[in-house]
């Protein structure tokens, strides 16, 4: 996988803890506020993380599901980010679906990892190359500290060209 300059500066701001902060603050303040985190950004994975906490639960003393909802599409959202960053002619990306299975409740620290960020790249190489629109569904498997699955989504990315 070959990442442009753009894409390889992303990637570094990415994992930086510091820099994604400010990030959250400035556009994704839902996220800051929750306590959202990337744990671990790369070509093979990206591990995003949230904690049941006071401004996170529901009345049934677990996760919102909404806030789950955030930390397993920024799994997925980074890939598309990236994949999107740095493209001429720009490409523009939106989620135009998402399915989700809640397994267990969310009662503790829950991570979600994604290990198909190479099914985006692919598809906005496509939507480069071909100047059509392309789709892609990938999934994010959410688990607990003891690695039980929690949660399963699936999100369908949608990139066009700008």
């Amino acid at each position: 996988m070959f990442l442009n300059k753009e894409q390889v500066e992303l990637s570094k701001r990415i994992n930086n803890n510091l820099l994604f902060k400010l990030f959250s603050i400035t556009k994704l303040p839902l996220a800051f506020i929750t306590g959202l985190k990337i744990l671990k950004f790369n070509k093979n994975e990206c591990v995003t993380t949230v904690r049941l906490k006071y401004l996170n639960k529901n009345p049934f003393q677990s996760t919102y599901f909404a806030v789950l909802s955030m930390a397993a599409e920024l799994s997925t959202g980074a890939y598309g980010l990236l994949a999107a960053s740095g493209q001429k002619p720009s490409v523009a990306l939106v989620i135009t679906s998402m399915k989700a299975d809640f397994l267990k409740k969310a009662k503790g620290r829950t991570n979600f990892t994604c290990t198909e960020g190479k099914k985006l790249l692919a598809a906005v190489e496509r939507t480069v190359r071909s100047q059509e629109p392309q789709v892609e569904t990938i999934s994010t498997i959410g688990r607990n500290e003891n690695g039980e699955a929690i949660a399963i989504f699936e999100f369908t990315w949608s990139f066009k060209q700008r």
